[in-house]
């Protein structure tokens, strides 16, 4: 699809046609990515997107380990008399 750049104030714009938006599911905030040449423009990614299928992936790996066992800090006492599971 060819469009052309358009003035808006001291810059440059294209309009995005209404099937491409919605096709794209691109919403009123986008992010723009430029490298070589081209311009990528896609829908800004949710907070903790895809930590689910990360975390599963971790866990099939057993690679979901505590790190700070045997760490050489004790329990303070309120570790040991408050805490509750």
């Amino acid at each position: 699809m060819k469009t052309k750049l358009i003035r808006i104030g001291n810059s440059k714009g294209i309009r995005i046609p209404k099937a491409v938006i919605e096709q794209s599911e691109l919403t009123d905030e986008v992010e723009m990515i430029v490298r070589d040449h081209e311009i990528l423009l896609r829908s800004v990614s949710g907070p903790r997107q895809g930590w689910e299928k990360a975390f599963r992936a971790m866990a099939h790996n057993n690679d979901d380990e505590l790190l700070d066992i045997g760490s050489s800090t004790p329990d303070s006492e309120w570790d040991e008399s408050e805490w509750t599971w």
